[in-house]
C-alpha cells in the first residue's frame, strides 16, 4: 500500500462495483492482429472480482449503500475466510455473529454466527432489490433490517456482532444509545447540529 493514500476501502469496493454496471464495450481491449491477418480484433479484458452482475443501476446502489455501512457498522471483516471466521468464532458466546464477503460467485456477503453446536455460515441472498437469508422465504430491503429481525427474533438466531475492535469508541456507543432512545425515523429531529446528525445517519442501525 502506498504511504498516505486516500483510496478508502469503501471507495475501493465502489469502484469496483461500477465497473460491473460500464458498457460491455469498454471492457474492450484492441489487440494487434499479426501482420497480413487482417483486422485489428478486440478482446475482452478479465475482471478478477467475486460480485455479481448487477441488473439495474437500483441494485448497484442498494449494494454501494450496504458497503458502505457495513464499512462504518464495524463487524465487517471483509474477504475473511470460512475457517478464519468459525475460529474467531468458536470460544464466543452462542449467537455472536460477524458479516463478512461470500466466496460464491451469486452472492455479496455471509453471515458467520456461533450456534450452540458450533460456528457456522450462512449466505445472505441478494434477489429483485431485496435480502434473505439463504433457505428463507423472508426478505428485507436493508440488509441490517435483516439482522435487526433476527436478533430480535425469539429464536434468538442472532445475539450480538463481533467487532473487529473490541473496544468501541465513545462516538459509537453515544450513537447506539441516541439511535436505542429515538429510532431510526426520529433521528432528524434530535437537537443536535448538521455535523453530529450525519454522523448519526451514517449507521442509524442498534447493532
Amino acid at each position: 500500500m502506498v504511504a498516505h493514500s486516500t483510496v478508502t476501502p469503501e471507495n475501493r469496493i465502489a469502484t469496483e462495483l461500477r465497473c460491473r454496471l460500464e458498457p460491455a464495450a469498454r471492457d474492450a481491449v484492441p489487440r494487434r492482429a499479426p501482420q497480413g491477418l487482417g483486422r485489428p480484433s478486440t478482446v475482452p479484458a478479465a475482471r478478477h472480482t467475486h460480485f455479481p452482475a448487477f441488473r439495474s443501476p437500483e441494485d448497484f446502489s442498494t449494494i454501494n449503500r450496504t458497503t458502505a455501512l457495513l464499512e462504518e457498522s464495524g463487524f465487517y471483516w471483509g474477504p475473511l475466510s470460512v475457517h478464519a471466521a468459525h475460529e474467531k468464532l468458536k470460544h464466543e458466546a452462542v449467537g455472536t455473529f460477524l458479516i463478512r464477503d461470500s466466496h460464491q460467485k451469486n452472492c455479496f456477503f455471509t453471515i458467520s454466527v456461533r450456534t450452540a453446536t458450533g460456528p457456522t455460515s450462512i449466505r445472505v441472498v441478494f434477489q429483485a432489490g431485496h435480502f434473505h437469508l439463504d433457505g428463507s422465504k423472508e426478505t428485507f430491503g436493508c440488509l441490517f433490517q435483516l439482522l435487526e429481525h433476527y436478533v430480535r427474533s425469539p429464536r434468538k438466531v442472532l445475539a450480538r456482532p463481533l467487532h473487529k475492535e473490541r473496544l468501541r469508541s465513545l462516538q459509537e456507543l453515544c450513537r447506539k444509545s441516541i439511535v436505542a432512545t429515538f429510532g431510526k425515523e426520529n433521528l432528524s429531529r434530535v437537537p443536535l447540529n448538521p455535523v453530529l446528525k450525519d454522523y448519526l445517519e451514517s449507521f442509524p442501525f442498534k447493532l
